[in-house]
């Protein structure tokens, strides 16, 4: 049994492109066609109004018995002990969907050295933690981590699997995915349950963040997603909470590890933690050129802020990828964003427009950035924000004096 798409009858809608949780179609020509990372899921059959794509034979797409499946799972991405934020986040939503649904949360978690993550997922808001350790799970690597995981996954049956858009996450999900021959919807940005059905409602944007779409998984389980870092909120934590944490028993065979990890460098760049940051100072196309980031730079570092961009100035190679925020780079929530020479594309906005005050420095009155903007400067960066900087910095001087 395999997907058709009839040349004949494709009107070049690209309503299936959304739907596709792969991104496993294009158009060439004006015309669907897919790639060689589809994996026959069946998600883009009903997308087509048209009926240009059809499974070869009768036979409906798989489906599975979805009534023995219950409870929301997350994978907890960690290294050594250090838990990613994005799975402390997931944990926090877990725990809503998981209560619309009237089941628990299970975090599972693999690696070796782990130290006390199973208490700090629990104090996070999870039920029950899964533990997986062996010495082959120590560092990531794609075929360990996909048999070890698809394995719990199948022993406990979860409805819903969350995984975080990080590199590690979006190398792993599609591969668990696949194996379980099931639909993941990537890089979502809201998820809810559909009560009624009992199914989750997958959001994610489409067509460079113009069309937001949902994607449900009604007949394969488990529903997976990934989401992007910044886009939940963590549960406060409480070192109260108690969960029940088990061990699961390993079974790694040689032949389920092709690859072979001879070395871990570790890259000597200072890390940017955009996600995690209270207060981010960004640069649009406005800046002009890598030198000017310098003026934001002395503003983040008077105000303890990270550095973040909008694309244009990524795309022109003033400042690394890592600092990107927006549609294809990072979602962030801080208390304070400070928007400089950008202009508010809404690839840009869906990054940051959840930001608890933003300020925008524009010398065009007519930028979108303006219309979210909690207060708008209009003038020339390169005057207001070393005026700005020194500002700052004489009055930090002055509490200073008073303190003494």
């Amino acid at each position: 049994m395999a997907l058709i798409i009839d040349k004949d009858k494709c009107k070049g809608c690209k309503l299936c492109l959304p739907a596709c949780p792969y991104g496993a179609i294009q158009m060439l020509d004006k015309i669907a066609c897919f790639s060689d990372d589809c994996n026959q899921c069946g998600a883009c059959v009903d997308s087509c109004k048209f009926g240009a794509i059809y499974y070869d034979s009768p036979q409906e797409r798989i489906k599975m018995d979805t009534s023995q499946f219950k409870g929301v799972s997350v994978f907890i991405e960690q290294h050594r002990g250090t838990i990613k934020g994005v799975s402390l986040e997931l944990v926090g939503k877990a725990t809503e969907l998981a209560k619309d649904l009237g089941v628990d949360v299970t975090a599972i978690v693999l690696g070796d050295e782990i130290g006390h993550t199973p208490e700090e997922v629990i104090s996070f808001g999870a039920n029950k933690i899964i533990v997986a350790e062996h010495k082959d799970l120590l560092d990531y690597r794609t075929d360990a981590y996909t048999k070890v995981l698809v394995d719990v996954i199948r022993k406990i049956h979860p409805e819903i699997v969350l995984f975080g858009a990080t590199p590690v996450g979006r190398d792993l999900a599609p591969r668990v995915a696949n194996r379980l021959q099931t639909g993941l919807t990537a890089d979502c940005t809201k998820l809810e349950i559909d009560t009624a059905e009992k199914l989750l409602l997958q959001t994610r944007p489409a067509f460079g963040g113009n069309v937001m779409a949902t994607i449900v998984c009604p007949d394969n389980r488990p529903q997976m997603s990934t989401v992007r870092p910044g886009v939940m909120k963590k549960l406060e934590r409480d070192a109260s909470r108690k969960g029940d944490v088990e061990k699961f028993d390993v079974a790694i065979d040689e032949k389920d590890i092709i690859t072979k990890l001879i070395e871990v460098a570790e890259e000597a760049r200072k890390h940017v933690n955009l996600e995690d940051a209270k207060i981010i100072v960004s640069g649009g196309r406005g800046m002009k050129d890598p030198d000017s980031f310098k003026i934001l730079e002395a503003l983040a570092h008077e105000l303890g802020a990270e550095v973040g961009a909008s694309r244009a100035a990524v795309d022109s190679l003033w400042i690394d990828h890592d600092h990107q925020v927006g549609q294809t780079g990072k979602t962030v929530q801080p208390e304070l964003y400070i928007a400089c020479g950008i202009s508010g594309a809404i690839q840009h906005l869906a990054g940051m427009s959840s930001a608890k005050y933003i300020v925008a420095i524009n010398k065009d009155q007519n930028a979108p950035i303006h219309s979210i903007a909690d207060v708008s400067i209009v003038g020339d960066l390169f005057k207001v924000i070393p005026k700005l900087t020194e500002l700052i910095k004489a009055t930090k001087a002055e509490k200073d004096v008073k303190s003494q």
